[in-house]
């Protein structure tokens, strides 16, 4: 029985924003019970408020990354990272002028049934 596995093909999650996703663990890759992601937002990025039903962890690697949680507005940069607990309403941007380059980890794996963004 194997005891690993490594992924050297992540899914490259299409999107319509310019942000990119490679889901390296996943719902679309393996069905694992967390997700991991690379993900580069670029600059002046945002999307719509949501209440995700899952914990998220992201790791900023490179560049800032903006939150609203709860009306409190968070800019972390690199080499700081940040916990969300689950059914928390939060929005991620990145309103600066430069890419901002990331890890994100869900508890339990994303899936956009999940997510519950606002219109």
């Amino acid at each position: 029985m194997i005891k690993f596995h490594i992924q050297r093909s992540p899914f490259v999650v299409p999107t319509t924003d310019g942000k990119l996703i490679e889901e390296h663990f996943g719902n679309a890759t393996d069905n694992s019970e967390i997700s991991v992601a690379h993900m580069v937002a670029p600059a002046k990025w945002s999307e719509p408020f949501q209440t995700p039903e899952f914990e998220e962890y992201t790791y900023i690697i490179k560049g800032r990354k903006q939150f609203i949680i709860e009306n409190q507005k968070i800019i972390l940069e690199a080499g700081e990272s940040i916990k969300i607990e689950k059914n928390t309403r939060v929005q991620y941007s990145n309103p600066f002028d430069e890419p901002c380059e990331y890890i994100a980890i869900c508890k339990p794996a994303f899936h956009i049934d999940l997510v519950h963004r606002e219109e």
